[in-house]
């Protein structure tokens, strides 16, 4: 991603609605479906975070397993490493420089849409992991709100719920859980993302510094409400899915004793 992007994630992500409210769903999610994952007595679940960046991820990863933070950045790697994190790895996500079948969680927090091929990505996941484990995907969706947020970003795509569960069957996933989420913010999203959309392309002086959705701060009590608004839609996933959202995550399972395609 760009320097911009790079540089307004590491500043907000403790903070921000957003990255606040992700980080609550998330490892709701991701904690459930650990709960019954079998493990040796003493022994704490492996997990590898694909694409961590500054590793703003890595600690309520460590939460529900040891985490190792895999980048492509040894910038970032180095951010994450000065956070007291030592299990880094450099590498791509479609080639994964892990042992097979070495890690019970693979996570890709916003991840795959940056690459050129996302299928080797889910491949390479599922080669990971080991027979049972589960893989954590979260991703932009609806490629009408492709933005000047994901040029800048580097987002090759975004994506709908049918694709994205395609993809990660064909690498040899079982589906437990595939959602969009910050739905209930989506009405009020979609809108201003397309004028947003409109200003980029008409208004905005060809000089003009780049922007995100980053770039726009809210009041902190504003931020407060959004967070927890965000945040709230864990207690539906618990029992069901959403039909739409700004944002989709999907939950697979290597299935027990097979190897990956």
């Amino acid at each position: 991603m760009d320097d911009l992007a790079a540089r307004q994630f590491i500043e907000l992500e403790r903070d921000h609605w957003w990255f606040a409210g992700r980080r609550a769903l998330f490892f709701d999610v991701i904690g459930r479906a650990l709960a019954a994952a079998p493990r040796r007595a003493g022994q704490p679940l492996a997990a590898l975070d694909v694409g961590c960046g500054a590793g703003g991820m890595l600690p309520g990863l460590a939460t529900v397993a040891a985490p190792t933070g895999l980048d492509i950045s040894t910038e970032l790697l180095a951010q994450a490493r000065a956070r007291g994190f030592t299990r880094l790895l450099i590498g791509s996500a479609e080639q994964l420089p892990v042992a097979p079948a070495s890690f019970d969680l693979v996570t890709a927090f916003d991840c795959i849409e940056h690459l050129d091929d996302d299928r080797a990505a889910l491949a390479a996941f599922a080669g990971a992991l080991k027979p049972g484990g589960h893989l954590f995907v979260s991703v932009p969706a609806w490629q009408f709100l492709f933005s000047e947020n994901d040029r800048v970003a580097h987002h090759k795509r975004r994506y709908r719920r049918p694709d994205l569960v395609e993809k990660a069957r064909a690498a040899g996933f079982e589906i437990v859980q595939a959602s969009y989420v910050n739905s209930w913010l989506f009405p009020l999203i979609v809108p201003a993302v397309l004028a947003l959309q409109l200003k980029q392309r008409f208004l905005k002086r060809p000089d003009a510094a780049a922007e995100t959705n980053l770039s726009y701060r809210t009041p902190r009590w504003i931020n407060r409400l959004l967070a927890g608004i965000f945040s709230s839609e864990r207690f539906v996933l618990r029992r069901a899915s959403f039909p739409l959202g700004h944002s989709l995550i999907l939950l697979a399972r290597r299935p027990p004793e097979t190897a990956p395609r």
